[in-house]
């Protein structure tokens, strides 16, 4: 928090885009927020991608989620984070503190909290329902049809590491690259280097997704 704190009340008063916001920069691999640090502020993606992760007692980790210009991260039910946050990329955000501002107590503000609290529920409840009941190439199908649905271009980049989407789909890192192997091998997507694809058989992939 020593980056947040030392630089929260001298920028305020320039924050743009969310009155009473400060404007951030993280660079790649970054830590936006702690697990179990105080949620005192939240968030908004103005550029860039960030991960989510919980540390379990054993030391495994498991991916939370991804986000992306425009989504809310770091709201809470309780009063510290479950999960710690990262920038996948360079990344600027808006950091607004909960307690005592203004800001964060105007109807828009909190629309957009119960909207990303909505979003936010639909997302935990599609990925136990993914964990639990889809194969392995279902999962990687369905995580690849979701990230091209956020772009909607014809060529989607991956923030993401090959671990970090092991991690999200309850998968090893080499069975992720056997079945992304596969589904190129089939025709059903095309990699140009490791983290840019496109989707060459929409209909199929979508099949698979849905499974």
């Amino acid at each position: 928090m020593s980056q947040l704190t030392s630089i929260f009340a001298a920028e305020t008063a320039h924050a743009q885009d969310w009155a009473g916001a400060v404007r951030l920069t993280f660079y790649q691999g970054e830590e936006i927020y702690a697990q179990g640090e105080e949620a005192d502020l939240i968030y908004r993606i103005v550029q860039g991608a960030v991960r989510t992760a919980h540390l379990q007692a054993d030391g495994r980790r498991q991916v939370g989620d991804f986000y992306y210009e425009g989504d809310v991260i770091g709201v809470e039910v309780g009063e510290g984070h479950r999960f710690s946050a990262e920038a996948l990329t360079d990344c600027e955000v808006l950091a607004l503190r909960r307690a005592g501002s203004a800001a964060y107590e105007t109807g828009r503000v909190q629309r957009m909290i119960w909207a990303a609290t909505a979003t936010e529920l639909r997302r935990t409840q599609s990925h136990m329902l993914l964990l639990g009941r889809a194969t392995a190439c279902e999962k990687v199908a369905r995580f690849l049809m979701d990230i091209a649905d956020r772009f909607r271009g014809e060529f989607v980049t991956l923030p993401m590491s090959r671990q970090d989407m092991a991690d999200y789909l309850g998968l090893t890192i080499e069975t992720i690259s056997r079945m992304l192997g596969r589904l190129q091998a089939d025709g059903v997507i095309e990699f140009f280097g490791s983290r840019k694809y496109r989707v060459r058989r929409p209909g199929c992939l979508s099949e698979l997704a849905a499974a």
